[in-house]
């Protein structure tokens, strides 16, 4: 019996001297974490440069670190990216002729976005560490370099052979439509496949990338240079206040990059492949206003190709505005007019031609004017 206690308290000392260890074990892991790490400050043997693309994040909170520590690595794609944006120009500015500044910026940023999501994908937490004494959360996020680059190496071969059959059926279609939209759609996924190999760039430590068979520059200006020469619209509004009306459309074209020739097919020497044909109307309404008149307005447009007749797309808008007299109220629904039918009508039009919407098309000519209106009265 005693020899069984004896064993049976020789085992809890056992155990107790093995909990013990542990827990010595688990003080000198406690106390070597509490030490700042290399990483921190730029160097790291876990880590070395040569085979990890680093960020670190430093906040009050854990989640704040680690988002710091992914935005650290997505900057600096950002901002190559942006750097390497004055190659592209060429199609930004096809791709933004006549927005604002903002509007450009928004086209640069959507393809920095798109390839920086991509490249995150790749990342990860590598470290985490808090500082007791400042009660700051770091966070070390790592992209496997060799890993990334094979990604980025198969998601290039995947674009090239993309762009490599866009210009392909270009140059052997015998529609315009289809070559004007291949050609397009060629340059803009170039300009995608450029901004990854940027970021492939930055993933070797060699900074090389892989060259491209095609330059943005030389598919966007064959893509002009084909509008200018074989792909003309015209353009023939009626009604009242038509002029002011066809001269914003015109412009509105124009600034899209397409050769508007006159008013009618035929008239120029390049060939009219779209006619754009449209009623504009004007009218006073009675409401019951003592200080203000008031003006109805509608425009009707319908696009058709020229050699078969068909019609591709119907548009029809209208509204009212008011102001002290008919004459004011009536040039502010001018202008009304040429920013809200024929500027939206020019970006619908080319949005159709390079593949990227379908415009509604109607059975017949849209309904939006009535067939008789009132004429514009005398000015108040």
């Amino acid at each position: 019996m005693r020899s069984v206690v004896s064993v049976a308290r020789s085992r809890v000392k056992q155990a107790s001297a093995a909990a013990l260890m542990v827990l010595m074990l688990a003080g000198c892991g406690w106390f070597t974490g509490s030490s700042r790490p290399l990483w921190i400050d730029g160097g790291s043997v876990q880590f070395p440069p040569a085979q990890y693309l680093l960020g670190v994040g430093q906040a009050d909170s854990r989640p704040q670190a680690t988002e710091q520590a992914y935005a650290a690595v997505s900057k600096i794609f950002k901002a190559e990216i942006t750097a390497q944006a004055k190659d592209w120009e060429s199609y930004l500015v096809v791709e933004t002729r006549g927005r604002t500044s903002t509007e450009h910026r928004l086209t640069l940023d959507n393809v920095t976005r798109v390839t920086t999501d991509k490249v995150l994908e790749n990342v990860q937490i590598l470290d985490t560490w808090f500082d007791r004494k400042t009660r700051q959360y770091y966070a070390l996020a790592g992209m496997n370099r060799a890993q990334a680059e094979s990604a980025m190496v198969e998601r290039l071969g995947d674009l090239d052979r993309t762009i490599q059959t866009e210009v392909t059926e270009a140059h052997q279609a015998a529609d315009k439509l289809t070559h004007v939209r291949n050609l397009k759609r060629a340059a803009k996924n170039l300009v995608l496949r450029e901004a990854y190999n940027t970021d492939l760039r930055i993933i070797r430590s060699s900074g090389q990338g892989n060259p491209a068979a095609y330059r943005v520059a030389e598919l966007t200006a064959e893509l002009e240079q084909f509008l200018a020469t074989n792909f003309g619209m015209a353009v023939e509004m009626s009604g009242d206040q038509a002029d002011p009306v066809e001269r914003a459309l015109i412009d509105g074209l124009t600034r899209e990059g397409f050769s508007v020739v006159g008013r009618g097919p035929g008239s120029g020497a390049i060939p009219v492949e779209l006619l754009i044909k449209g009623t504009v109307r004007l009218w006073p309404i009675e409401v019951h206003d003592p200080q203000f008149r008031y003006v109805r307005w509608c425009t009707d447009a319908v696009m058709e190709e020229v050699s078969t007749h068909r019609v591709i797309g119907a548009v029809s808008k209208g509204g009212k505005e008011g102001h002290v007299t008919e004459r004011e109220a009536a040039a502010k629904a001018v202008r009304v007019m040429q920013q809200e039918f024929a500027s939206d009508l020019a970006r619908s039009v080319a949005a159709h031609v390079y593949g990227e919407i379908d415009l509604p098309v109607s059975d017949s000519v849209p309904s939006g004017c009535p067939r008789e209106v009132a004429q514009p009265q005398s000015n108040h």
